[in-house]
């Protein structure tokens, strides 16, 4: 399906999310979602992991990060995150597509960033609205695309139905 960037641009792209990081932090963007202790998470396309340590804290140690991206150098840099940060809740999946979580078995899906890049956004979609539980939200944010774009890339195959608008995000739950 999907080809992970080559080393070099990831790690390009590694780097200036850390940047990005230090001046708007993640758990700001995180703050909109609603993701509470116990949650199940997943990190659709986690890329450097950015969004992990926020999450895993606002999940707690009842809850459950997955981090799934193609790319090994994402797990990779997930795992270390993870390991120095001693997040237990956290694990990774390396995937170009199918998480492999059981149906109904996610709280919040985090897709951010990485819609417009997908050779087969249908599947994708499909594969998220399986393992969101009946109340799931897919939290979704995509600076290449235009709101338009964004609502109809994502409700068009009926999935999906748009529930709320912030600032950075847009959420949508199952249909």
């Amino acid at each position: 399906m999907d080809k992970p960037e080559p080393g070099l641009h990831f790690k390009l792209m590694a780097l200036t999310f850390k940047i990005r990081d230090l001046f708007m932090p993640r758990k700001d963007i995180l703050a909109e979602v609603g993701i509470r202790p116990g949650f199940c998470v997943l990190d659709y396309g986690c890329g450097s992991g950015s969004y992990i340590t926020a999450a895993s804290e606002l999940v707690g140690r009842s809850g459950k990060i997955y981090a799934l991206d193609i790319h090994p150098l994402a797990i990779e840099s997930v795992q270390r995150i993870a390991t120095n940060a001693r997040l237990t809740n956290v694990e990774t999946i390396q995937s170009d597509c199918k998480t492999g979580l059981s149906d109904d078995s996610i709280d919040v899906v985090l897709l951010y960033d990485m819609f417009h890049k997908l050779s087969d956004p249908d599947s994708v979609l499909e594969e998220l609205h399986r393992v969101l539980k009946p109340d799931g939200i897919l939290s979704f944010s995509d600076h290449h695309l235009s709101e338009e774009e964004i609502m109809s890339g994502v409700t068009d195959k009926g999935l999906f139905k748009p529930s709320g608008k912030s600032r950075k995000t847009y959420s949508f739950s199952i249909v």
